[in-house]
């Protein structure tokens, strides 16, 4: 195996610390082309699609990539800001957060994003901060909910670069932060704001992303780690059972997944004669696709169109200012015994460069 070139090596030389936020991937474009090559990154991964390589390959090539492509950009374009993928500009805008907030907490770390598909890459983000000398890299998912779809995906790519390197840097990964009560906390403080502006629903619907049923059977603790957030989320916000549901988006194929799924759910509530519902997305720290156009455009139309009087699409987390402490302290405690700590004058420096990453994420239009 050809491994890829070191750097001269340093001795004496303190390594730096970089904490790496993943998130699942957008095009780069709203168009037909560049949506075509994302879907084919993703839908080409084994971690997603557990069947045959040459049955699924042939499926891929000849059926759903030629015919989900251009929907899918249309999608796309519905959703799209001037300054892009609203998955991308949050990511970015929350990683420039984090670095703030952890450098207010005295942290002297580094805090960059990549994407599982699409860019900036995996590699190229892991090859970025090989070049600059970091030693240390806590990897932290997006994703709140453990799946071998998602945050084992991203592990695999991490591993696979690796094995190129001669000279690996000390890795931790954080696997998941269904239960965390800063993140519960955060979700909570969110809705209960949004509630306080608009008043409380019939119901709530609590929609996370979908799986197929197999693998659920098979072991991935997904599903689970879904009800776990519901219920403690349902907890915090005083719920009874009875007015809220829990339910499952973004199908494809043919395939049984996680049940129920949340556009006949919410038409049932509507022939029902629950008048208003509002949908919040608890397994997205970031507003995307699946949240913007399938929830607050699609679904919509379907509660209206059975008969519903009111929906709600509660933002994902975002930028909010208690998720990005929330989102700090969780880094904050993967980080414990690495010198990341500064002190004296080095503090008082750390602190100015994290003012600056919180005020060039407001520039980018980051709530402060």
């Amino acid at each position: 195996m050809a491994f890829l070139k070191e750097a001269d090596y340093s001795h004496g030389k303190i390594g730096k610390t970089a904490v790496v936020l993943i998130n699942l991937g957008t095009p780069d474009a709203p168009t037909t082309s560049a949506v075509r090559r994302y879907l084919k990154e993703f839908l080409s991964d084994p971690r997603v699609v557990e069947i045959p390589r040459a049955a699924w390959w042939l499926l891929l090539r000849t059926v759903i990539l030629p015919f989900r492509s251009s929907r899918s950009a249309a999608k796309y374009a519905a959703i799209w800001g001037k300054d892009g993928s609203p998955l991308k500009v949050h990511t970015e805008k929350q990683a420039l957060l984090l670095k703030g907030y952890l450098g207010e907490r005295g942290h002297e770390v580094q805090v960059c994003y990549a994407m599982r598909y699409g860019s900036p890459s995996i590699p190229s983000v892991l090859e970025k901060l090989r070049a600059e000398g970091y030693e240390r890299l806590l990897v932290l998912p997006a994703y709140p909910q453990y799946s071998a779809t998602t945050t084992a995906s991203n592990f695999d790519v991490i591993f696979r670069h690796f094995q190129q390197v001669r000279n690996v840097p000390e890795l931790r990964l954080v696997k998941n932060y269904h239960d965390h009560e800063a993140y519960i906390g955060a979700l909570k403080t969110s809705i209960l704001r949004y509630w306080e502006s608009n008043g409380r629903p019939d119901k709530l619907v609590m929609s996370f992303h979908g799986l197929p049923k197999a693998f659920l059977l098979k072991g991935d603790p997904y599903h689970c780690e879904c009800q776990k957030t519901a219920r403690l989320l349902a907890e915090q916000l005083g719920l009874s059972k009875d007015q809220y549901v829990v339910s499952f988006q973004s199908r494809l194929g043919r395939a049984e997944w996680l049940q129920p799924y949340t556009a006949p759910t919410v038409q049932a509530l509507a022939k029902q004669g629950v008048k208003r519902v509002d949908v919040v997305c608890p397994g997205f720290i970031a507003d995307c696709l699946e949240t913007l156009e399938e929830i607050a455009i699609e679904v919509r139309q379907d509660f209206l169109v059975a008969g519903g009087k009111e929906f709600n699409y509660i933002p994902c987390l975002n930028e909010d200012p208690a998720w990005m402490r929330g989102l700090a302290e969780i880094a904050e405690q993967h980080l414990i015994g690495w010198p990341t700590m500064m002190t004296g004058s080095l503090r008082d420096k750390q602190k100015q460069d994290a003012l600056f990453s919180r005020a060039e994420a407001k520039r980018l239009g980051a709530e402060q």
